[in-house]
């Protein structure tokens, strides 16, 4: 895995703002459900500008949002100081982020298709959480088909990761989450966009699995 502990991206810095701005009603809803009946310490990986902070139920004690992106992180304390549950906006890598007590849940959302290595970072996840405790996570995943191609090729020629903030389209991430050892108890994917539509990323799974024990 990398050591650096931040991450600078001043091109998706700029625009993602934009896009976590104008989400779709749909997208909005997925947030709301990934988050749904959270209890106790919660970790968010890749908190971005803090799109779900305001949605987290009063059930959730305390939240710790990694976000290595300094730009993204000044933008989610802003969005952490107004929200209802106490937020801690954490300006680092999951790859170096390390805590003595483990969570109750982890929150992924639009994020492992970013990390370099998801493999490993889904295994330090694992061992963040108690036993017991959920990975809730709503991430774009590989398609099939002529847009599977598209995802393979902008993925390999590295055009959409430079432009995205290293977001990578072709993932078969809950292959992965199940990998890392989860047990995954609920999933559902949606297509969040038309078949028409040229961009690489359209499918997203919306799931909940939990570390056995």
């Amino acid at each position: 895995m990398t050591s650096s502990t931040t991450l600078d991206h001043p091109f998706f810095a700029r625009i993602w703002p934009t896009i976590a701005a104008h989400e779709t009603a749909q997208m909005r809803e997925s947030r709301r459900q990934n988050l749904a009946g959270l209890t106790g310490r919660v970790l968010e990986v890749g908190a971005g500008t803090g799109t779900n902070f305001e949605l987290y139920p009063d059930s959730v004690t305390q939240v710790v949002a990694v976000e290595p992106e300094q730009r993204l992180a000044v933008r989610a304390r802003v969005a952490a100081a107004g929200a209802t549950v106490p937020i801690e906006v954490t300006n680092t890598t999951v790859e170096t982020f390390a805590v003595a007590e483990p969570f109750d849940a982890v929150v992924c959302s639009l994020v492992l298709c970013s990390v370099a290595e998801p493999d490993s970072v889904l295994r330090q996840l694992f061992s963040l959480l108690h036993p017991g405790g959920e990975l809730r996570y709503l991430e774009h995943v590989a398609s099939g088909g002529i847009r599977g191609r598209l995802q393979r090729f902008v993925d390999v020629t590295t055009l959409w990761p430079r432009l995205a903030g290293n977001c990578h389209a072709h993932r078969h991430t809950e292959n992965s989450i199940r990998a890392a050892g989860f047990e995954v108890e609920r999933t559902r994917t949606d297509q969040a966009l038309p078949a028409w539509v040229p961009l690489p990323v359209s499918e997203f799974v919306l799931g909940r699995a939990r570390r056995p024990g």
